[in-house]
């Protein structure tokens, strides 16, 4: 019964429990150049950390999995609790609600979630997994939606901007053709549009240069859809677009030409001095006008010493995001892509991340 409320509430336009149909909005996202405001405000407002500007900034985490589920019967037991011995996507998702305003408590303002969610094991060589918010025709799963809802409404109650990406290799192909590709996009934004949210930015895929199968997602195309959610535009209103490549890649002069934001990924990606070279060229890419450079993946950390990637982004006035997974031989507490995931603060690498960022921050 409880299945069938959540199915009605996520296909009917109506008020269910757990979620506004829009007209209560608290929070919006702005770019000015090259620093996001939200509610008129720059981030981490007149902050200085270590003689670095902070003000203006989006310090971020890759959350990407507070919506998954496995559709396969074959492979869903993979991702089983350790004290139920089953996998349960409504926990999955609601602990990861229950732990948001933590994470906001110490200087946390975004995070990535996806909608085709990313390795639940880190690195994958392959998917066989069926972790998707679309059918193949590119219409929206309402399960699926239902949990999103949960989290972006929250984050819009707790000020925060969450960075929300549609596509992610080794899951696009299952969408039957470009058409279903450039359907799921705007069903997507009529989505987002229907609920009033305007903290969210828009991530097009996850590393668009990795084994996509459909060619509108790789890098050469791909700046066709960051400019179609550009277009769409509803009461003076639309949503930030951009996209991103694998770690240590330059973004190409299409996408810089085209996105609101840039987007970098710090894996491998071992020297700090990198990832400030890395902002330096994406500076001097054809195209380039003043604009927020964002990492959203980094799998690099040595928060206990004195440069590490997070503050080498930092030197450079790029904003810095913290991916974790659960590495061989490690606790189900570790990591917060490996599914299943514990959304709490509550390993070694997770709490030296967090007392770095409250420090940087200045969050009280």
């Amino acid at each position: 019964m409880k299945g069938i409320l959540l199915l009605l509430c996520s296909v009917l336009l109506v008020n269910c429990p757990g979620g506004s149909r829009g007209n209560d909005r608290k929070s919006v996202v702005e770019i000015r150049e090259d620093r996001f405001f939200i509610n008129g405000k720059p981030t981490y407002e007149n902050r200085f950390w270590n003689g670095l500007k902070i003000e203006g900034l989006l310090l971020n985490s890759r959350m990407v999995q507070g919506i998954f589920d496995d559709l396969n019967p074959e492979t869903v037991s993979n991702w089983a609790y350790p004290d139920t011995k089953t996998w349960d996507a409504e926990r999955n998702n609601s602990e990861f609600v229950r732990n948001m305003e933590i994470w906001r408590k110490h200087g946390l303002l975004s995070f990535t979630i996806n909608l085709q969610g990313g390795s639940p094991q880190g690195y994958s060589q392959s998917q066989p997994w069926h972790n998707s918010a679309y059918f193949e025709d590119g219409s929206l799963r309402p399960e699926f939606m239902l949990r999103l809802e949960r989290i972006l409404t929250r984050a819009d109650e707790l000020g925060m901007v969450p960075i929300l990406g549609l596509f992610y290799f080794g899951q696009d192909e299952r969408l039957k053709d470009e058409e279903a590709v450039k359907r799921a996009v705007n069903n997507v934004i009529d989505w987002l549009f229907e609920r009033g949210y305007r903290n969210i930015l828009i991530e097009i895929n996850n590393e668009s240069n990795v084994r996509y199968d459909h060619e509108i997602l790789k890098p050469q195309r791909v700046h066709e859809l960051i400019d179609m959610v550009k277009s769409r535009e509803k009461d003076g209103f639309r949503f930030y677009a951009g996209t991103s490549y694998g770690g240590g890649v330059i973004p190409l002069p299409n996408v810089v030409r085209s996105s609101d934001y840039l987007l970098l990924h710090g894996n491998g990606v071992s020297d700090p001095g990198r990832i400030s070279d890395m902002v330096v060229k994406t500076r001097e890419v054809e195209g380039y006008t003043t604009k927020p450079i964002l990492f959203n993946e980094d799998d690099h950390f040595d928060f206990e010493k004195e440069n590490n990637n997070f503050i080498s982004a930092l030197r450079s006035y790029a904003s810095w995001g913290y991916f974790d997974y659960r590495m061989k031989g490690e606790q189900f507490e570790d990591g917060y892509q490996s599914v299943p995931v514990d959304w709490g603060i509550n390993s070694l690498r997770k709490t030296q991340f967090f007392n770095l960022l409250k420090e940087i921050t200045g969050t009280k």
